[in-house]
């Protein structure tokens, strides 16, 4: 006996090869984004003397608000991929 399980109306070999790239590198970037939020928020932490020395002593991201900056254009990006992959999905058939 052969059981399928469909997750959703549409394979992913329906979906065109830019929207899939899209889709992998908007995968990719949510995890990034909180990692960077996380070293965002330690380097936060040591300016203020609540950890330890931070791991970078010196240069452009050796600053809490390079790290946020970081992960904000990265939660835009992955939201924008998204939005793009899944744009012609519900509208091509």
């Amino acid at each position: 006996m052969l059981i399928r399980i469909r997750w959703s109306k549409y394979r992913a070999d329906d979906m065109p090869g830019l929207q899939s790239t899209a889709l992998a590198i908007a995968s990719l970037l949510a995890p990034s984004a909180l990692m960077a939020f996380t070293i965002g928020i330690w380097s936060l932490a040591a300016n203020l003397h609540w950890t330890g020395d931070f791991f970078i002593p010196t240069g452009l991201f050796s600053h809490w608000e390079s790290w946020l900056f970081t992960a904000a254009v990265m939660v835009l990006l992955a939201w924008l991929l998204n939005r793009y992959a899944a744009s012609d999905q519900y509208y091509s058939k």
